[in-house]
């Protein structure tokens, strides 16, 4: 039987990111975040459903988080369910939570929008999506009878060969 364990979250994060290390200097990042659902109540009214959700980063994710995220920033996150169990010490009762272990990140939205952190820093790497289309490339003239390009329009721009 086959089995998947996949989340994609595309949410808020609602509190400032703290990146810690363990002992081998791995980075670990933890945030929550929330995600909305608007649905339509029974009599027609709209109603906005917040879930609040755990993610935790690690390596070079959880050092970008903790460096461009901030509360309020919006962040799209791929990952797994987690299970944590662990007896709790104060009342000796077995606890558990659901949390997501982020796999990918993109960061949403400008770089001043949402808040936090991230807002207005000129050294931000670019957003992962575009917010206004690419620059259109010029055109070249048609190409000269027989189907080949007029030799004229070709540039000689060696920065463009990827070797």
């Amino acid at each position: 039987m086959a089995n998947v364990n996949k989340v994609m979250l595309l949410g808020n994060i609602t509190r400032d990111l703290e990146v810690r290390y363990t002992p081998k200097g791995t980075a670990v990042c933890d945030l929550g975040m929330a995600v909305n659902r608007i649905r339509t109540g029974d009599n027609g009214e709209r109603i906005e459903e917040v879930t609040y959700v755990d993610v935790t980063l690690w390596g070079k994710q959880a050092e970008l988080a903790g460096k461009y995220l901030g509360k309020g920033r919006s962040v799209f996150i791929e990952g797994r369910l987690q299970l944590d169990q662990w007896d709790d010490k104060a009342t000796g009762q077995k606890r558990q939570r659901l949390r997501v272990v982020g796999e990918n990140m993109q960061f949403i939205g400008g770089q001043g929008g949402g808040g936090g952190q991230g807002g207005g820093n000129p050294s931000a790497p670019p957003q992962s999506q575009q917010s206004s289309p690419p620059p259109q490339q010029q055109s070249s003239p048609p190409p000269a009878q027989g189907g080949a390009p007029a030799a004229d329009s070709f540039e000689n721009d060696s920065d463009d060969i990827p070797f």
